[in-house]
């Protein structure tokens, strides 16, 4: 994302059954976006909204088929995915370097810190679960980073939800191993 968007509303530039088509979608990918940024997902200086309108104006520009909404749904959530990693790989940028100065701290001082997945280290472990068991890390897409829940999942993939769970159990033990942090919560807020 470039700087600074402003606020789409599919409702200025559309009118009749389109128009309505494009509000609804737009709703569904704010509340993808907020699901995203929620308590549960790691902290981002990137608004729900400001979301919403980078991945409404990718799937625009992609020429995306709204009537197919399992597909668009997958295809949201995919692009929010995207947006927070491509975000905070840039927050990550600049971070490192700068005028940053050192302090001397006493651990007694230092809180135990939450146990939270890293975007950019879930996304790499992603890509690689992604290359052994492609189902398996698109229900972790789902799940995680669309907050969907089982019977969603398996409306978008076209599988049952028992498979789902499977494959949501598989993929949550490999991404620990993966990560290599046994204290990494890759739970979802819904079930």
């Amino acid at each position: 994302m470039s700087g600074q968007l402003p606020t789409i509303s599919p409702d200025d530039s559309s009118t009749g059954a389109a128009g309505e088509a494009d509000a609804a979608t737009y709703a569904g990918i704010r509340r993808i976006a907020r699901r995203a940024l929620g308590p549960g997902a790691q902290r981002h200086t990137l608004p729900p909204t400001a979301v919403a309108n980078e991945v409404f104006l990718r799937l625009t520009a992609a020429g995306v088929d709204r009537r197919d909404h399992a597909s668009l749904l997958a295809m949201a959530v995919t692009a929010v995915r995207s947006v927070l990693i491509d975000h905070a790989r840039r927050r990550s940028r600049r971070k490192r370097g700068g005028d940053l100065t050192r302090l001397a701290v006493s651990p007694d001082h230092i809180p135990a810190p939450e146990p939270r997945v890293d975007v950019v280290d879930l996304d790499e472990a992603l890509a690689s679960l992604a290359a052994h068991d492609p189902r398996a890390a698109s229900v972790v897409e789902l799940r995680f980073f669309g907050g969907l829940g089982v019977e969603q999942c398996a409306r978008c993939l076209d599988v049952s939800p028992a498979t789902v769970e499977r494959d949501w159990r598989f993929a949550r033990a490999w991404l620990h191993r993966a990560l290599g942090d046994p204290g990494t919560t890759l739970e979802s807020d819904t079930r």
